[in-house]
């Protein structure tokens, strides 16, 4: 078959099951976070944890369990990395350097997954189960319970409550995560994903050597990896080892477990707030500049210039020949547009402007679809300023979904895409400033500037893929890059819970002639420039120095 033609396939086989999939996903996880009802075993989490799940909590309230929660889970994972060698089932491997402890707790609690380590050679079964799968189904529950008190903030009036946290956390584990999860490592392991707890296993190369080969929990920690949108591979090789990703089917089954969430949580949204429409105008905006993003990403990788490329039908460097430029192009895309970080091929070996989309993906806010939770209340915030916008242009006072947008409101929103920016640029500064960024560059020039970029705006967008090549693994980079996870994850969500808990407090107003109607394409489109425009006016002069100027030298 024609590649092009497979890949249209493929693409039209995946927007086909996320739409099927949208409707009912989307209506079950609403259900899931406005039943008044308990599971057993949620009421059992809740004794072991001292939570009343009854009781409501205002956005201060909100935030300290939150805040709380995730102190604990950096510490934990911190000791488990620091004792592994005293610890079972740690395979003999030595303890975690405390540097590299820091930065991969920071990085699982964050929901980045960033990896300065090879996880067969580094981390034992404990580490990798008790550790950090534990953390990529709670890190990704996090994310969906700031989501769900947003759109609390919005649905409900009078009133500064926006849920109870705990019982959000739990039940976005209890039952969304870990049934979806459940079914897709058994799916997996049925495709030929490892799934065991076996140790290293010697075999003999093709070239004549020998090679240590880990078993583990692989395909439970597979589908969570992806479900969840954290990103962090068993092995160094992440989604490109065959034992993460055997065929063609268990990598198509990844990205729609990537985008199953993102895509759904619109329609939660549309639910929770009493119209479907507008749960549809966000899903549109999201879903525009993602196929966007893989349609350039695909040309650019076919289109590669060089007569090598030419006669492999396209770029084929740092890419499987099991997948090849349309399905290489279509994860990264669908990793760098949601918080995964996954990757089934190395962004470091894209064409010049197939990466900087990929770098564009994340510097968009990774709000197309977006991380589990954080693509819905980024993107929800990126439509109070286009409604702020409008309203500037129409000279009226903004509102969106019955709730005025006055000065605190923006203060807030402008404050949370402020931070982001702050961080990734304000890192990518300091280590080219230092030696410290020059020794770590595998490469000169506009390419090198851009494994630095990457890796800040990878980290403080909590990302966590990398250009590969990038030598992370140091006291500065291990250091500064986990503060730029934890700030890049928690900062935002302070804000996103302060607009909260200032738009539930508001008494809903009624809708006018002169009420921009959110629900309508022109919305969606204004949504899309203002997402597009607010990106380039910060990151455009940092894109300029890095793939612009590599893929027109």
């Amino acid at each position: 078959m024609n590649p092009v033609t497979a890949n249209v396939l493929q693409v039209s086989a995946l927007v086909a099951a996320l739409a099927l999939a949208h409707r009912p996903f989307g209506d079950y996880m609403a259900a899931v976070y406005s039943s008044p009802r308990h599971l057993r075993v949620e009421r059992w989490i809740y004794r072991c944890v001292g939570a009343d799940p009854e009781a409501q909590m205002r956005w201060p309230a909100y935030l300290r369990g939150v805040l709380a929660f995730s102190l604990v889970g950096v510490l934990f994972l911190y000791a488990v990395q620091r004792f592994q060698d005293v610890l079972p089932l740690s395979l003999g491997f030595a303890p975690i350097s405390p540097d590299q402890a820091f930065n991969t707790a920071a990085s699982f609690v964050s929901n980045t997954n960033w990896q300065s380590y090879a996880g067969e050679s580094a981390m034992g079964h404990l580490a990798q189960t008790a550790g950090l799968a534990v953390q990529n189904f709670v890190s990704a529950a996090v994310g969906m319970a700031v989501a769900v008190a947003l759109v609390r903030g919005f649905a409900r009036a009078r009133t500064g409550e926006l849920g109870n946290f705990w019982a959000d956390l739990t039940r976005g584990v209890v039952r969304v995560l870990l049934p979806v999860a459940f079914v897709a490592a058994i799916v997996l392991v049925a495709t030929g994903a490892v799934q065991n707890f076996a140790g290293p296993h010697e075999i003999s190369t093709v070239s004549g050597g020998t090679q240590h080969l880990t078993g583990g929990a692989v395909a439970s920690q597979e589908a969570i990896k992806e479900l969840g949108t954290n990103g962090g591979g068993f092995y160094n090789a992440n989604s490109a080892h065959p034992f993460e990703n055997p065929n063609g089917f268990s990598n198509l089954l990844e990205i729609f477990l990537i985008l199953l969430i993102p895509f759904s949580l619109p329609r939660t949204f549309g639910k929770m707030v009493g119209s479907v429409r507008q749960g549809y105008a966000i899903v549109a905006a999201m879903g525009v500049i993602w196929f966007a993003g893989v349609v350039a990403v695909t040309v650019a990788e076919y289109a590669h210039p060089g007569t090598a490329a030419q006669l492999a039908g396209g770029a084929m460097e740092g890419k499987e020949q099991r997948f090849g430029e349309g399905s290489s192009s279509l994860f990264a895309v669908s990793t760098t547009m949601t918080s995964t970080g996954a990757v089934n091929s190395f962004h470091d070996s894209f064409t010049a402007f197939g990466g900087g989309v990929t770098l564009l993906g994340m510097m968009l806010g990774e709000i197309a679809p977006g991380g589990v939770g954080s693509g819905l209340y980024g993107m929800l915030v990126m439509a109070v300023i286009a409604v702020f916008v409008a309203g500037l242009m129409v000279g009226r006072t903004p509102e969106y979904l019955g709730k005025k947008l006055g000065t605190r409101e923006i203060k807030f929103a402008a404050c949370y895409l402020l931070v982001t920016p702050a961080l990734a640029l304000g890192g990518t500064a300091l280590a080219m400033a230092l030696p410290d960024g020059e020794k770590a560059m595998t490469n000169v020039g506009p390419h090198g500037f851009s494994e630095v970029l990457y890796a800040y705006v990878s980290g403080s967008n909590n990302n966590g893929s990398a250009f590969a090549g990038f030598g992370a693994d140091t006291p500065f980079f291990n250091t500064t890059i986990g503060l730029c996870m934890l700030l890049g994850r928690f900062l935002p969500m302070v804000f996103v819970l302060a607009l909260a808990g200032s738009l539930a407090r508001q008494t809903p107003v009624p809708a006018t002639a002169g009420t921009l109607r959110t629900e309508k394409p022109l919305f969606t489109g204004l949504l899309v420039g203002a997402v597009l425009i607010i990106t380039g006016l910060t990151f455009f002069p940092a894109l300029a120095l890095g793939p612009l100027a590599e893929g027109l030298s």
